[in-house]
């Protein structure tokens, strides 16, 4: 079945849609064959087999105000949706209860005090039933409504099925003219009564918070410094991200090759911001361990056109959705001196993210 790809970029007041009129999208077994590419890229966690990177053909690319997009493309994107779910094939996913991620929590502590990690990120899954099906773009549509500071997607192949993402963590950004960019975020609060009203900018930000963002601005600058001697880093820095703050660093730089992005894909992706340090290993030790497999979570989606514009994200603030049935994915990255209190009630912030595109109505 063809897949498509539906769009917003923050602070933009119109919707891109990518669709692909034949076919199935190209299943990709690593960013590296993403080199000279264009498309729109939905990628996983962890690349395998039966969950490859995908690559939706830009056959049709259409532009529209968030206001139509339902009302000029609802019935086709939806019918499209149906047929795709209908063929998806995949093992049943179950979200965790808090005993299994006390379990996860204990499993990723044990190896911090032990000196396996510097960091490692800890992710779940929470399910949610609605009596009725909501219309995927509907929930779109809500998401571009709620939340016009990040990057919003919504995704149906029948290779991935139908995911859903608000996030606001660029992977990797660029223009026609050789201006890139990508970002180190990491360190999260949550904004509460008056402080809402800002953009968190009085906040004081805890040591640990400090020392996650670093390290992983270090391992971007790291990275970067294989592909680019001409790059530039800014921050760190607050930014609001619906009800959450994050501390954020700018990596501005060009390419002397933009034929091979997907090398440097390669080497950003997962960050240590999904993932962990060394990110080999905590890579590895999290596939091994974490309850709920992420699937398309923590992977990275968007437009790829290294000749003319590049907007990859981190797929955080997701759910992949099932007929009435949402899988929401957030995960927080853990130190030595983590909690395992302090840390549910992070995810269960991030979680808010999409629960609150299921249960608002009217807007």
């Amino acid at each position: 079945m063809p897949g498509f790809a539906v769009y917003r970029l923050p602070y933009e007041s119109h919707v891109t849609l990518v669709l692909q009129t034949e076919g199935e999208p190209m299943e990709l077994s690593s960013c590296t064959e993403l080199n000279g590419a264009k498309g729109f890229v939905v990628a996983p966690f962890e690349v395998r087999q039966t969950q490859p990177i995908l690559l939706i053909r830009p056959d049709k690319v259409k532009t529209i105000p968030v206001d139509d997009i339902t009302e000029s493309w609802g019935q086709t994107l939806d019918r499209l949706t149906k047929a795709n779910q209908a063929t998806y094939l995949h093992d049943p996913i179950v979200g965790g209860r808090r005993m299994h991620y006390s379990i996860d929590f204990a499993n990723d502590h044990s190896q911090l005090d032990l000196g396996t990690f510097r960091k490692i990120v800890l992710a779940r899954c929470s399910d949610e039933e609605t009596a009725e099906p909501i219309a995927p773009l509907e929930l779109f549509r809500r998401a571009c409504i709620s939340y016009p500071r990040m990057f919003i997607s919504m995704v149906s192949t029948s290779q991935s099925g139908c995911w859903l993402t608000a996030t606001p963590e660029i992977l990797l950004e660029g223009d026609g003219d050789n201006h890139w960019r990508t970002i180190a975020l990491a360190g999260t609060m949550q904004l509460e009564g008056e402080q809402l009203n800002g953009e968190g900018e009085n906040l004081s930000w805890s040591t640990k918070n400090i020392q996650e963002q670093r390290y992983v601005a270090t391992y971007i600058a790291e990275c970067l410094e294989q592909f680019t001697r001409d790059f530039h880093e800014e921050g760190p820095y607050t930014i609001r991200a619906a009800n959450l703050v994050h501390l954020r660093s700018d990596f501005t730089f060009s390419l002397p090759d933009r034929l091979h992005i997907g090398d440097l894909l390669q080497a950003l992706h997962p960050t240590p911001a999904v993932c962990g340090l060394p990110k080999r290993e905590a890579f590895q030790f999290i596939i091994r361990n974490e309850y709920t497999p992420r699937r398309y979570y923590s992977g990275f989606m968007g437009m790829l056109d290294a000749e003319h514009q590049t907007h990859l994200y981190v797929s955080l603030r997701c759910m992949n959705i099932e007929g009435n049935r949402y899988h929401l994915y957030a995960g927080g990255g853990l130190l030595k001196d983590s909690t395992e209190e302090q840390e549910w009630q992070e995810t269960e912030a991030k979680l808010e993210t999409m629960r609150r595109c299921i249960a608002i109505k009217n807007i």
